[in-house]
């Protein structure tokens, strides 16, 4: 297998963009899929979130694309928005050197008629979600005349959420072949039965997940009505900067939230009646080190731009062994050890031995009676995150915000932590003993000569 990506002939550019990106050699996923993918071939590929599947998919469509062709030759459907803009920010920063390269991000949740307009002016790689593809598809505002790359990620979560009509929807007009790549975590009877219909002698393709070997197990027994007391003392107990809790119910996860922050935690929850700027944000807190404790659904544990956390809660029993996974693979990512924690009653007995059977593995049990909860042992983050108004479309940069805070605010370079510039706003995390500062600059200051307004989330 390859050790370098230089090994694999890739355009120039293409090397170039990965080596500023970070990437110093090809992680598991990517050596296995890659020969396949940029010989054309058809992949059917399991593997983890979390392993780098995105980069080899988004190398393998860059790599064959013709930009001076303006039209769409690649489209990526995921299941959820989070998971579209984060694969469309990674083939953006790989196509950042190609001339003339357009991605474009088409997801509902959004307005409709910025994305029109959009697809007017065409564009080379649509990475989106399912229902709002398939709108704008039926309204021919797509065509397929030129497809090269269609790409399946997370397919397993596409058939849980019910895509698998619009899939049919999307394709039913595609005349000729194309080259096929189908990413699931999960092989079902149905997401089987899915990558039957669409692909082509594929290449098939198992990665082992990198992260279990890094993430501690334990499980702590409770007694009904007292699963909540254990949560938080078993969050004092031990400290987490960053944590995950995990719940089976959208209600159950507000709750949860609720009662966290009427504690003293620093908590936010995401689940899906959320708003998409609601989600966003609370995100972006969390990713910036600005939040310590996310109580999440299930369907967090996929497709969420974060790097790892300190631990992991399951605050109840998954019912789904697969899930069980996804959920502790969010703790010690990127080869760094991490610990998960599940909080298991009597009547949850069955559902934990499934998932030891699943796992091949007997998980260690322990008493949630030896937890003590600690008002004074509450950690409280570092940072506090700022929401800005302006981002990339006014030509905002992450060196503008930087430099103005250190210059112009006379803000420790320290006390900045991480920036995100999005399309139409940005995020900058500032420590605390900064904030005033951060904030006076953004109400009577300027950047780039322009009025920039700021709150704190």
């Amino acid at each position: 297998m390859s050790e370098l990506f230089s090994d694999y002939n890739l355009r120039p550019e293409l090397i170039s963009a990965i080596a500023r990106a970070g990437y110093t050699a090809p992680r598991p996923v990517q050596q296995a899929s890659m020969p396949a993918i940029l010989a054309g071939r058809d992949v059917l590929a399991q593997a983890q979130t979390g392993s780098g599947k995105t980069l080899a998919f988004a190398v393998g469509c860059l790599q064959q694309l013709n930009f001076n062709k303006n039209a769409m030759q690649a489209i990526v459907l995921c299941p959820t928005r989070e998971l579209a803009e984060q694969v469309a920010e990674q083939c953006r920063v790989l196509a950042k050197d190609m001339p003339n390269a357009k991605v474009l991000t088409l997801c509902g949740g959004q307005p409709m008629g910025p994305q029109i307009n959009s697809l007017r002016h065409g564009c080379h790689i649509i990475v989106g979600t399912p229902g709002r593809v398939m709108d704008h598809v039926q309204k021919k505002r797509i065509t397929l005349k030129h497809l090269k790359v269609r790409v399946f990620d997370e397919a397993d979560r596409m058939l849980d959420m019910g895509f698998t009509d619009d899939l049919a929807v999307i394709f039913a007009g595609l005349r000729g072949p194309v080259q096929t790549l189908f990413f699931s975590a999960t092989f079902t009877e149905a997401t089987t039965a899915l990558a039957q219909a669409y692909l082509r002698d594929p290449e098939s393709i198992k990665v082992d997940s990198e992260q279990r070997a890094n993430v501690s197990e334990l499980v702590y027994t409770v007694e009904d009505g007292q699963r909540f007391n254990a949560l938080k003392a078993l969050l004092t107990t031990e400290q987490p900067n960053s944590a995950m809790v995990f719940c089976r119910t959208k209600r159950t996860t507000q709750e949860v939230a609720d009662m966290l922050a009427q504690e003293g935690f620093v908590v936010a929850a995401i689940q899906g009646d959320m708003e998409q700027v609601d989600r966003n944000r609370v995100l972006m807190r969390f990713a910036s080190d600005c939040l310590n404790v996310l109580v999440a659904t299930d369907v967090a544990a996929r497709g969420l731009d974060i790097a790892g956390v300190d631990c992991v809660v399951n605050y109840e029993v998954s019912e789904n062994p697969d899930a069980h996974i996804h959920r502790i693979g969010r703790a010690g990512r990127a080869q760094q050890p991490g610990m998960a924690f599940t909080l298991m009653s009597e009547s949850e007995g069955a559902a934990l031995a499934a998932i030891e059977i699943h796992t091949k593995q007997d998980l260690k049990k322990k008493g949630a009676q030896s937890l003590r909860f600690h008002a004074n042992r509450i950690i409280e983050p570092e940072f506090v995150c700022l929401n800005l108004n302006e981002g990339k479309k006014a030509k905002l940069r992450p060196g503008d915000i930087l430099g103005a805070l250190t210059k112009d605010a006379d803000v420790p370079g320290e006390d900045i932590g991480k920036i995100k510039v999005q399309a139409n706003e940005s995020f900058v995390a500032v420590k605390r003993r900064s904030v005033k500062r951060a904030l006076k600059l953004f109400r009577e200051g300027k950047i780039k000569g322009k009025r920039v307004r700021a709150f704190k989330l």
